[in-house]
């Protein structure tokens, strides 16, 4: 009861294996397992992929927040799913598209999560992001800017809506141009 009640104390729905150690104080990773294979049968944690879980459904949990929690490293959401969200591409987008070390395609229950790897000089470079409510999210701009690194040659429906000046700064001060 006592680990429950500690979970439940967090303000946060997923754990790492290696969160769950630190939480309760379990420096024996066969105890480790064993303890969170108990209250996976107990349908006290979820797995939700590989040494992820969460202490509630996976139905209930924020897809960004999860996007995140998947890669386990400094991520920040942008590209096309930054694009669609504000109407400068009109396309159905299915992934959630990060920015992050490693590239990676991943599908948890409904979701699917598309991390594009980018240098770490560039990716660390918070030009253009901002960071709200726990996660790091692109601007218009940073995300018009990383998708013109991936594909210089990408096309915008609603080209109106970005300004290419702050591009253009953007690019700049990341060290794409």
């Amino acid at each position: 009861m006592y680990r429950i009640s500690k979970l439940i104390g967090l303000n946060t729905k997923l754990f790492h294996t290696n969160d769950l150690a630190v939480i309760w104080g379990v420096e024996n990773r066969n105890n480790l397992y064993m303890i969170i294979s108990r209250y996976v049968k107990k349908g006290i944690l979820h797995p939700v992929y590989k040494g992820l879980y969460s202490s509630v459904p996976i139905s209930e949990l924020d897809p960004l927040d999860l996007g995140v929690a998947i890669i386990h490293k400094y991520t920040y959401l942008s590209t096309e799913t930054i694009l669609a969200q504000e109407g400068v591409i009109n396309q159905a987008v299915y992934d959630y598209t990060y920015v992050a070390e490693n590239s990676k395609r991943v599908e948890v229950a409904n979701w699917s999560f598309r991390y594009r790897k980018m240098k770490s000089e560039y990716l660390y470079n918070m030009t253009g992001i901002n960071h709200t409510q726990g996660r790091f999210i692109a601007s218009i701009e940073r995300a018009v800017a990383d998708l013109l690194y991936y594909n210089p040659r990408y096309h915008f429906d609603m080209p109106q809506m970005i300004d290419f000046d702050r591009v253009t700064v953007i690019q700049r001060e990341v060290g794409y141009a």
